[in-house]
């Protein structure tokens, strides 16, 4: 992979890092403590607002898991690994970085 390819992959990266963290911003108050809202009608006002808090916290942490993928990526092209498979070597298919730039293994390897 050339220079080019690999700043572009880096500022893809980071595009995305940011991207997820204005998302976690936004969604924190979705997390927060649910209180009892005495002018809310019962017990399903209650159920939907933990339901709301609990999909809150399960995108949060499906955020951070990309957060650290991301990362990784990143750690990954300081050391000059990124592109390459973490199991066999081979080099990852350019068309599968496009989509994940996060991918760490070939096609093969993740299949199997």
């Amino acid at each position: 992979m050339n220079r080019s390819e690999l700043r572009e992959f880096k500022t893809l990266i980071l595009s995305r890092l940011e991207e997820l963290e204005r998302n976690s911003l936004a969604g924190h108050d979705a997390q927060s403590v649910v209180e009892l809202d005495q002018q809310a009608v019962g017990r399903l006002s209650r159920m939907d607002a933990l339901q709301n808090q609990a999909m809150a916290k399960a995108q949060q942490t499906r955020r951070d898991l990309e957060a650290r993928r991301l990362r990784a990526a990143l750690d990954r092209m300081a050391e000059g690994e990124f592109g390459y498979c973490e199991d066999c070597g081979d080099d990852i298919p350019r068309r599968r970085l496009d989509l994940d730039p996060a991918a760490s293994k070939c096609v093969s390897c993740a299949a199997g």
